[in-house]
Order: structure tokens, then C-alpha cells, then sequence
């Protein structure tokens, strides 16, 4: 692959509650790979918070990318209306795919292998339909993927940051016991319906802390 052109995309926020969903693409050619490679560009998933959001404009100054944002309120609606995570994320993978392709001619394409490949190819529109889609585990490993998981990181990061500011109160990432917490001390000081604004619904989270009012 390193021969030719491609482009990886990956998602961030997949596991956590609060904070939006955000899936980047990344095109990378042979002229694009050495400088990407020697930022130290490497799996947002191994790095810190401070080093992704370094990395994050170095990347986007660099690469044609694009990254599509699904906010709480609009990840809640659309999955009222798909009820499955993988078909969701196959809808926000062929939108970032088709608007690289809007940017950059390209065959291939790249991603981490998170549901049924159909997914994504039943989600692309028409100049999707025409690339070569492979999917794979731990595809994190390819500079293209490891850019994009980057840049979807740094925005969630941002995101989350900003809802925060916005409703007063500091929002974890994860889904962890301290992400409860979090949860019912904003139900207990603004109401349950916050949460639709904040976080994924359909977590197990809601259940529990819905249980403890």
C-alpha cells in the first residue's frame, strides 16, 4: 500500500458516554507518507491527550482529511432511528470517505475493522461505490488510520471540552463508575434531560443512574 494513494479513517468517543461521536479520514500518498511518519504520528489510542492534540493541526496543515462530528443530540436521534452502533459508524465512515473523495482522487481505502464490511459499502453514495474498502483489525498500525484516529481524538477531546464549559461541569471521558457519578450529579442539578444533550443514551449508564433517582 505504501506505493500508492490512500485514505484511513477511525472514529473517537465509540466508548464514551459523554461527549459527541467524530470519525476522521486521512489521505496519504507516497510524497505525504515520510513527513507523516516522521512526526511520530502512531495510534491516537497510545499517546496521550497532550501529544494528540499536538499532533492534531501538524496533520490537518498536512494531509487532505476530513472529520464529520455527531453530536449527542444528533447521535441519540440517529440511533433511535438505525438501533445498531456499527451501522451508525458505517454511516459516519462513508461520510468522511465521500467527502475526501470530493477533495483527492483515491482507490483505496483503509479502516478498522468494527462491524459487517456491507455497512459502510451500503452507506457510500456513488464515487464511494467505486473504491477498493478494506477493513481490518488492528488497522491502527497504518499511517493513513493512525492520522485519522488522531484528529477524530482531538476533536472529541475539544468537543467534550466545550460541552463541558457550556452546561457548567466537568465532563469524564470513559464509562466508568466516576462517568456515573458525573451522570447523577447532573440529573440531580438539572434534570434527567440533560443527558440528551451530553451523552449516548443507549449506554448502559443511562439505565443505572435513571435506577438510582
Amino acid at each position: 500500500m505504501i506505493h500508492e494513494s490512500w485514505i484511513g479513517t477511525d472514529e473517537s468517543g465509540k466508548g464514551d458516554y459523554f461527549g459527541p461521536l467524530v470519525v476522521a479520514g486521512v489521505y496519504v500518498d507516497p510524497t505525504l507518507l515520510p513527513k507523516l511518519v516522521s512526526l511520530g504520528v502512531k495510534d491516537s489510542k497510545t499517546l496521550s491527550d497532550r501529544a494528540v492534540l499536538a499532533l492534531d493541526p501538524s496533520i490537518r496543515s498536512l494531509c487532505p482529511h476530513s472529520v464529520v462530528v455527531i453530536g449527542p443530540e444528533k447521535y441519540n436521534a440517529l440511533y433511535g432511528k438505525i438501533k445498531n452502533l456499527n451501522r451508525l459508524l458505517a454511516w459516519g465512515h462513508a461520510r468522511v470517505i465521500e467527502n475526501l473523495l470530493e477533495k483527492v482522487p483515491c482507490q483505496r481505502v483503509l479502516t478498522d475493522q468494527f462491524g459487517d464490511e456491507r455497512f459502510v459499502r451500503e452507506a457510500l453514495m456513488k464515487k464511494g461505490r467505486e473504491i477498493k474498502l478494506e477493513q481490518r483489525p488492528r488497522a491502527e498500525e497504518d499511517p493513513a488510520v493512525a492520522a485519522a484516529s488522531i484528529l477524530a481524538r482531538a476533536e472529541f477531546l475539544r468537543r467534550l471540552d466545550q460541552l463541558s464549559r457550556k452546561i457548567g461541569a466537568s465532563l469524564p471521558k470513559g464509562a466508568s463508575p466516576a462517568v456515573e457519578a458525573a451522570a447523577q450529579d447532573l440529573i440531580e442539578k438539572k434534570g434527567f434531560e440533560i443527558l440528551k444533550e451530553v451523552a449516548k443514551l443507549h449506554f448502559k449508564t443511562t439505565s443505572k443512574v435513571n435506577k438510582a433517582r
